[in-house]
């Protein structure tokens, strides 16, 4: 399992809560277990317990996304390394089960399965993996979804660094309602001249009777 895998960890922690919604997943030890994916055997380490204590990680790790979106680097950087500091991870090299064609070991790099508890183990997993994508692509690269309320986490892996939306969905949105507003504008522009035009032609008018007006 490669490093840059890692990274997705902190992704799905941050946005089992999204606050402009007022909704959170996170509320049982089961949406605990789910967080971990394939890993089994950490997830069956989560008790009651760990929900706390996730919740804590779970907004550290929102304010790293937060202070690299706002485009505070050193910010970002000294949350996430407390985060490191505290929940520190094992490295070993591991080959599984999987070959090659000649049979030998697919080695790389993985993280030791052995915290004291659900949580750290976690913790030690999402930091990390946040680690490696910030400091290989750059901590503009950690960015929060444009399309409000939305506010979801996600990391930019686009060759130009353009993502602005956590989703497809959210990107699609965020667009339509941008052409609605744009076309309200319109409108209302349009509205406007037109009532512009129309005082003008008054005025005129009233103008041109003024003179015959008066010689009376």
């Amino acid at each position: 399992m490669e490093l840059a895998y890692y990274s997705d960890y902190a992704v799905r922690l941050v946005n089992s809560e999204e606050p402009g919604r007022n909704k959170d997943t996170l509320t049982s030890v089961e949406a605990i277990r789910e967080l971990f994916g394939p890993s089994t055997q950490m997830a069956r380490r989560a008790t009651d317990s760990d929900l706390t204590r996730f919740r804590s990680v779970r907004a550290r790790l929102r304010a790293v996304f937060e202070a690299a979106d706002g485009g505070d680097e050193t910010l970002a950087v000294d949350l996430l390394n407390s985060l490191l500091l505290e929940f520190p991870v094992s490295p070993q090299i591991s080959g599984h089960d999987h070959r090659d064609d000649d049979g030998r070991p697919l080695w790389h790099l993985h993280l030791a399965d052995h915290p004291s508890n659900a949580t750290a183990g976690y913790a030690a997993i999402a930091a990390m993996g946040l680690g490696f994508h910030l400091t290989e692509h750059g901590v503009d690269r950690l960015g929060l979804c444009e399309a409000a309320p939305c506010r979801n986490a996600y990391l930019d892996t686009s060759t130009n660094r353009s993502r602005r939306y956590c989703s497809d969905r959210c990107a699609t949105r965020a667009n339509v309602a941008a052409y609605r507003a744009r076309k309200r504008l319109e409108t209302e522009r349009s509205a406007s001249t037109g009532r512009t035009a129309t005082s003008a032609q008054r005025a005129s008018a009233n103008g041109e009777r003024r003179p015959g007006a008066g010689g009376r």
